[in-house]
């Protein structure tokens, strides 16, 4: 349905000194409710027609402020149809007059704040972040878009309408909409959450709507792969090359705990000789930009020696596909393996920091500067991983010892 609309113009006399002089008013009525402004034209009040919404007379003065009064009439039609057109908020009276006062100059809306960030993110992807991210944050706007349109009927909306309830409903519509599980979609929001702190830290938003609003994740149990597993796959003979050398550069992983974007760009010169006349590996991780310091294991330097003449050229540190076709054959290998688990690249840095590392007894503080973690407690969930490894492993002990004679025996003699 669409929205009533009505424009009219008055005088009043308050304002002006001449007690014959009026200063002339736009109206504007919505469905029943006005918005109000001057424009800022004063009339003599013998000469103005209240009913005809004009000035009386054919003087030059008349006709050239009766012009200015249906220039001004056509600008907020103009206004209204725009509106009506974009859908951004619905239609009402204040907003065409702010409109044409200008007073919406400085007016953000969330989908344009997303892609002008985008687009400045773009220029620096390979400089300050990865592609990986530019897409997430593309991502959750494309999810915006469709929350806006499919729950709120706007293409776009206000930054200052963000609240609680907004967010809320957006977590709600990932989860219900689009299918995505909770931590998936919090993921989306800590996007949006960036977005939001950017127009509250320049001053388009009078308060925070995400201060004290907790985005709190399900607690997953990460996968890793044991040692049986890792020997199964750097025994494994594969007769097509590619899944040779994707096996390889997944075992690099285990053995380094790099993740993918960080083994993909490392070069030559990333290893440096340590303190102790060893070979380590020094890089900044991608995400974090934290320092990872890797001393370079056994396994990981045969790795390298492996393809240095392959890479030799290109100056990388060992060949990598891309990070869709590396999941993809990593699939493949699992089966060829029998590994039921699902294999995935990511799955090499868990292994690294849980059978490689601590599992071995080497301290957690240890294992949170190789993997480059800004705080301990994200490397404290391996450690949980760990305690829960270890329960299970009693629980089978105690299911083997029941099984012996001995503890048989040991029935009869207590």
């Amino acid at each position: 349905m669409q929205d009533l609309l009505s424009v009219l113009f008055y005088i009043r006399k308050a304002g002006t000194k001449d007690p014959t002089q009026a200063t002339i008013y736009l109206r504007i009525t919505v469905n029943g409710k006005r918005a109000e402004v001057s424009t800022m034209r004063k009339v003599p009040i013998s000469k103005w027609d209240a009913r005809a919404n004009k000035i009386i007379g054919y003087s030059k003065e008349s006709k050239q402020t009766n012009r200015q009064l249906d220039i001004i009439k056509n600008r907020i039609y103009e206004i209204y149809h725009n509106l009506l057109n974009e859908d951004i908020e619905g239609v009402s009276a204040i907003r065409i007059r702010d409109e044409y006062i200008g007073a919406n100059k400085n007016q953000k809306y969330i989908l344009e704040m997303f892609e002008e960030h985008n687009l400045q993110m773009e220029r620096l992807v390979g400089k300050d972040f990865s592609f990986r991210t530019l897409q997430r944050y593309k991502t959750t706007k494309k999810h915006l878009a469709k929350y806006m349109k499919s729950s709120l009927g706007l293409t776009d909306c206000s930054i200052k309408k963000i609240d609680v309830k907004y967010i809320n409903g957006f977590i709600y519509f990932l989860k219900a909409n689009q299918n995505l599980s909770h931590n998936s979609s919090l993921k989306y929001v800590a996007y949006f959450k960036k977005i939001v702190r950017v127009a509250y830290a320049n001053g388009w938003l009078d308060k925070d709507p995400f201060y004290n609003f907790k985005l709190r994740p399900n607690t997953i149990e990460k996968e890793f792969l044991n040692e049986d597993e890792i020997g199964k796959l750097i025994q494994a003979s594969f007769s097509i090359p590619r899944l040779r050398q994707v096996r390889d550069v997944f075992i690099f992983s285990c053995y380094t705990g790099l993740a993918y974007t960080d083994v993909a760009k490392l070069m030559g010169d990333d290893i440096v000789i340590g303190m102790d006349g060893s070979r380590w590996i020094k890089v900044k991780r991608t995400k974090t930009k934290t320092l990872s310091s890797i001393p370079i294991l056994p396994i990981a330097e045969k790795i390298i020696a492996k393809y240095a003449s392959l890479t030799r050229h290109e100056k990388k540190l060992l060949p990598v596909y891309s990070n869709q076709k590396t999941n993809g054959y990593l699939k493949e290998i699992a089966d060829l393996c029998g590994i039921t688990k699902k294999l995935t690249f990511h799955m090499a840095r868990h292994t690294f920091a849980t059978t490689v590392t601590l599992s071995n007894g080497v301290p957690i503080e240890s294992v949170s500067k190789m993997l480059g973690h800004k705080s301990l407690k994200t490397t404290q969930h391996y450690a949980k991983i760990l305690d829960h490894k270890l329960s299970e492993d009693m629980r089978n002990l105690k299911l083997r010892i029941e099984d012996k004679s001995v503890a048989q025996s040991l029935d009869k003699v207590l």
